[in-house]
């Protein structure tokens, strides 16, 4: 027999702090549906009291999660702990998550509170959830550099006022395997009633070693991971999903639990949070990488032509890869457009957004010869179907690039419905094109990436680009698809001056 691992997902909280990573209320509404369906237990869908767009959109995705447990982070503070009650009100299964620091640094230079201070708020902020959920969470923020006996301290005072989940972060990446898995183990066997509790496991990557803290962690009696899907989050991130998952599943003979997770969905949420938050995964990336099952070597080429297993430990189709082609083309219809859409959790608001979406479909399978599941989350999440509210909008480009001359741009842009027009030069047809948006815009801004990347295979093929703009120090990604890399990186770029102009991003949990 097995114990259940929980696999506590935190995308869209955690997730979001990634530079340029905030998503509309839409965006968290798709990922938590794709969570839902690969199999995650709790969903750690914001942080209420960070701003109203955050307590809304955790209150959406509470009223639409049947499945998953949904859950709102809440510093340990009357006012944070009562805003994530009143947002994970509508879940079928809402779950509080408060957290406060407890290493020395934290609480002297941070917090400006003495030990004892910080246990009675913990134990505060624990009650106080209780009146909303008995399903409530603790965390001891750094983790890693608080001393153990302090630690046991404050757990034990969480455990008797009522916490049922106490989670054990390695905040700054700073830890290794040996020494994590110890401490957990340590924790456990040092706190009173540690047997009536889950404990839980946070892990950044900031030395490379979040998943591998995380799996010593599970080693040594924890039964929850906190992670993210493609390792997403602050700094260098924070443990992915797909790599602890696979590693618990692919292991059996080491470790004694395992997940519910459905694998063949981990690659389409994987490509489904990579579209919307710009964040593209590299082709090496452990399971959900381009070559994570690629051979390239004779020798491999060989041994996996003559039995699989001589080099490959898991299969692609077992977490997806061979779920991802779209069997619609230009002849498809509406019904099967729309049946579609819902098979892939894309739900759009109206009959009119719907229709619109099914023009651009049709406009794309003209383009292409095959049409995939990318290029239909493209469509949607990239092409603006679920927001016909964008303030620019690019009505024509025109470039032209020729031997010895210099690249030239016209582009006709719609402001909040007045058409501009500008001409430039630049020193590529890309270049041309982003001078010439500037010179009608004047937004300021400092461009910080400029990424492309091709959604499918084949020189038809989706050209997605990811555009990170910084200005006044707010950074906003904007995304961009189209078969014509000159189209696509001129709406990745409107795209981004939308969010630039656009409402305020979330504020930082801990600020």
């Amino acid at each position: 027999m097995h114990d259940q691992l929980i696999i506590f997902d935190t995308t869209l909280r955690d997730g979001e702090q990634s530079p340029g990573a905030a998503m509309t209320k839409d965006e968290k509404m798709r990922i938590a549906r794709q969570l839902e369906r690969l199999g995650v237990d709790v969903i750690e869908a914001g942080f209420a009291a960070a701003s109203p767009g955050d307590a809304e959109a955790i209150r959406s995705i509470a009223g639409i999660i049947k499945n998953s447990t949904v859950c709102s982070l809440a510093r340990a503070n009357e006012r944070d702990v009562r805003a994530a009650g009143e947002a994970i009100k509508p879940a079928a299964s809402g779950r509080i998550h408060t957290f406060i620091a407890t290493s020395p640094i934290h609480m002297e230079k941070k917090l400006r509170m003495q030990p004892d201070q910080v246990v009675e708020a913990a134990v505060k902020a624990v009650k106080l959830a209780l009146e909303y959920t008995d399903n409530v969470e603790f965390s001891a923020e750094d983790a890693v550099r608080s001393e153990m006996d302090f630690l046991c301290r404050v757990f034990e005072a969480v455990i008797k006022a009522g916490a049922k989940t106490l989670n054990v972060p390695d905040t700054v990446g700073y830890s290794i395997p040996a020494l994590w898995g110890e401490r957990i183990r340590q924790l456990i066997e040092r706190v009173p009633n540690s047997d009536q509790v889950i404990w839980s496991t946070h892990c950044h990557n900031d030395l490379g070693m979040a998943v591998a803290n995380s799996l010593a962690a599970v080693m040594n009696g924890a039964r929850q991971v906190e992670c993210t899907i493609n390792g997403l989050g602050e700094r260098a991130g924070n443990a992915s999903l797909e790599e602890v998952v696979m590693a618990v599943k692919t292991r059996r003979d080491v470790f004694t639990c395992d997940s519910r997770i459905d694998t063949s969905q981990i690659v389409p949420a994987s490509r489904l949070v990579s579209q919307i938050t710009g964040y593209p995964v590299q082709p090496n990336k452990a399971i959900v990488g381009a070559n994570a099952f690629s051979h390239e070597s004779g020798i491999h080429q060989d041994g996996v032509l003559k039995h699989r297993e001589t080099y490959e430990i898991m299969r692609a189709e077992d977490v997806g890869w061979s779920h991802n082609k779209l069997t619609l083309g230009k002849l498809s219809g509406r019904n099967a457009f729309r049946t579609r859409l819902h098979e892939l959790g894309i739900v759009m608001e109206s009959e009119e957004a719907l229709n619109s979406a099914f023009a651009r479909f049709k406009e794309l399978a003209d383009k292409k010869r095959e049409i995939f599941d990318e290029d239909l989350h493209a469509l949607v999440a990239v092409d603006g179907g679920l927001d016909t509210c964008d303030r620019f909008k690019l009505v024509s480009l025109k470039v032209c690039s020729e031997t010895g001359e210099t690249p030239h741009a016209h582009i006709v842009l719609s402001d909040g419905g007045n058409e501009l027009r500008a001409d430039e030069f630049g020193g590529g047809p890309v270049d041309a094109s982003f001078r010439a948006i500037e010179k009608m815009v004047g937004s300021g801004s400092t461009l910080l990436l400029y990424s492309v990347n091709n959604i499918t295979t084949g020189t038809d093929a989706q050209g997605e680009v990811t555009v990170r703009l910084s200005r006044n120090g707010r950074i906003v990604n904007g995304q961009g698809a189209d078969t014509d890399i000159v189209i696509a990186s001129a709406k990745a770029y409107l795209n981004a001056l939308n969010k630039l102009f656009g409402a305020e991003e979330r504020a930082h949990p801990q600020v």
